[in-house]
């Protein structure tokens, strides 16, 4: 009996002694990103390449100093929808990873049958039989060749990837609630600006008004003065809309019904200011930390170890089968020693001939790696031009408002000039309008810039991959996935 179950399981013991061999396809390298030692941008406006701390990126918007704005980015990463998907998208992953594990592991099944038999009574054998068992059945598919690890692999890559993916949403989320936010302060200032030049206008058209009735004027001053007025009155429904536009995407990000935020944000307030000082660092510390180009590698792993499941069809497969159970013609003895049956079988097979799908399927799988690998390429240099772009962007709007503050000095010292002349007749009143119109535009554009810049700042935060560390929206997994305990090269 000994023997005979020795020489079951010596098939078995072979291929687990096999199984410790290294898995076949290619194993994965990690890559680094290929990024220069500097910005080709000349960094101006206050930025530097200093290395920026990990806190101050962790919490960017904090360096704006604008409560209301650190309130509403701690609501929308518990309330944000698209935040919770890509968490649920996670949860797959973990689930896809533990039915890739579940390979490597025997099957045991079990079942009971009873069975009662009576042939007929005019055959010549008639018999009434009863017939009962009960058992369990064992199956095990060993990894001899690696094809179920590398699924493993495949599926831990992708579950990094997905985490990535959430980091990388959490990271784009704080960013357009600062935007939106800096739209709203910006669209405040603008009508703020726009009723003052209104108040100033009214009793421009006033005083013509006045001044034709006494015969002083004529009518020509009057309507011009009119049209003026109400072409500025024409410009506030556009800003309101564009205000309530702006505040009821903040409560949808948030998670919220449109509308819920407009209380908190009634009251007018200035568009937040950038520090005088902002740390970018380096291109490639820059390129590590965006989720974006850490999902793209994590993909390239998991697609590489894909080629190793397809390559494991190439070889046979080793099977372990076992059968432990009772058998009895009654009740009574099924569960003694002398009902006892077992059984225990091994087997291979082999897929010796398929008109080459195997092959096919491994060139499939290498040339989506293939694939993997430009879309890191891709990812970085997308990643580089949009930090280049945003750097030129907060550099050149800072030049631009320093000449739109000195222009709008300079306009509202000619308005003031144009109305004490044309109340002494000096000159006639196109020179108001002309004056005043300036004025408008260039406080209107003023204003407009302020709110740029905050928001290229923001853009830059965005693209240096700023934020996704400032929360912990994923309780379960491990706090520092940089950190991994398992790579793909196995």
């Amino acid at each position: 009996m000994r023997c005979l179950l020795l020489y079951g399981l010596l098939p078995a013991i072979t291929a687990l002694v096999i199984a410790g061999c290294a898995a076949v396809g290619p194993d994965y390298a990690r890559v680094e990103p290929d990024a220069p030692q500097e910005w080709h941008t000349q960094l101006r406006g206050g930025l530097t390449a200093d290395l920026p701390k990990p806190e101050t990126l962790a919490q960017w918007w904090r360096a704006l100093n604008d409560a209301e704005l650190s309130s509403l980015e701690e609501r929308a990463v518990k309330g944000n929808l698209d935040l919770k998907k890509a968490l649920s998208r996670i949860h797959e992953a973990r689930a896809l990873r533990g039915i890739s594990k579940a390979g490597l592991f025997p099957t045991l099944d079990a079942s009971a049958s009873a069975t009662n038999f009576r042939s007929s009574e005019s055959s010549s054998s008639f018999e009434e039989n009863k017939f009962y068992s009960a058992g369990f059945d064992a199956g095990w598919e060993l990894d001899v060749f690696g094809g179920v690890r590398r699924s493993v692999e495949a599926a831990q890559a992708t579950l990094e990837a997905t985490q990535e993916d959430l980091y990388d949403v959490l990271v784009s989320l704080l960013a357009e609630v600062a935007l939106n936010y800096v739209e709203v302060r910006t669209f405040q200032t603008a009508l703020t600006v726009t009723e003052t030049n209104i108040k100033s206008q009214e009793e421009t058209y006033e005083l013509n008004r006045s001044r034709y009735q006494a015969g002083i004027i004529n009518e020509l001053a009057v309507q011009q003065s009119l049209y003026n007025l109400e072409r500025t009155r024409s410009l506030i429904p556009a800003l309101q809309t564009g205000q309530e536009a702006a505040k009821n995407r903040i409560a949808v990000l948030l998670g919220e019904k449109p509308g819920a935020v407009h209380g908190e944000l009634a009251e007018r307030k200035p568009i937040p200011v950038p520090p005088v000082k902002v740390v970018v660092g380096v291109p490639a510390e820059a390129m590590r930390r965006r989720p974006d180009i850490r999902r793209a590698e994590r993909n390239l792993a998991a697609q590489t170890a894909r080629i190793g499941v397809a390559t494991a069809d190439l070889y046979p497969k080793f099977r372990l089968l076992g059968t432990l159970g009772l058998e009895s013609v009654s009740t009574g003895n099924l569960f003694t020693a002398h009902s006892r049956t077992w059984s225990i079988n091994s087997g291979v097979s082999w897929n010796i001939f398929q008109g080459g799908a195997i092959r096919q399927n491994i060139k499939v799988q290498s040339a989506r790696q293939e694939q993997a690998l430009i879309q890191y390429e891709y990812s970085i240099l997308k990643a580089q031009e949009e930090v280049e772009n945003v750097l030129v962007a907060y550099a050149k709007q800072q030049r631009r408002r320093q000449s739109l503050a000195a222009a709008t000095a300079a306009a509202q010292t000619a308005v003031q000039l144009a109305q004490d002349q044309y109340r002494v007749g000096l000159v006639d009143f196109s020179n108001v309008l002309d004056a005043q119109r300036s004025l408008l535009s260039f406080q209107d554009q003023l204003a407009q810039s302020n709110g740029a810049v905050t928001s290229n700042l923001v853009r830059l935060y965005k693209a240096l991959g700023g934020g996704w560390k400032s929360f912990e929206v994923n309780p379960d997994k491990p706090k520092n996935v940089t950190n991994r305990k398992q790579e793909t090269k196995q």
